[in-house]
């Protein structure tokens, strides 16, 4: 899997950029069963997103997906926009 593993914490300390192919409409879905997984088995999701450092990898459960953002703990939104990669 692509991008260096951060925590969940750090990622408010990068600044995020669109990922050169919008995959929002494709990941969207995915999201979405990640969250499902989330509430119903606590299980996490490995989310591959771009920054200006390039792309990183956090390991985490999805709490909420909206039309334009996925939400992590302590409320962190990632744009979908940004994401490259959804594993779980």
């Amino acid at each position: 899997m692509i991008g260096t593993l951060i925590e969940k914490e750090d990622i408010v300390n990068h600044k995020i950029l669109a990922a050169e192919v919008n995959r929002s409409e494709e990941l969207r879905s995915k999201l979405t069963d990640a969250q499902r997984l989330g509430n119903e088995f606590k299980s996490k999701a490995s989310i591959v997103f771009n920054t200006v450092d390039g792309p990183l990898r956090v390991e985490t459960t999805v709490w909420s997906v909206t039309d334009r953002y996925v939400q992590i703990k302590s409320g962190v939104l990632i744009p979908l926009a940004a994401i490259i990669q959804v594993e779980f």
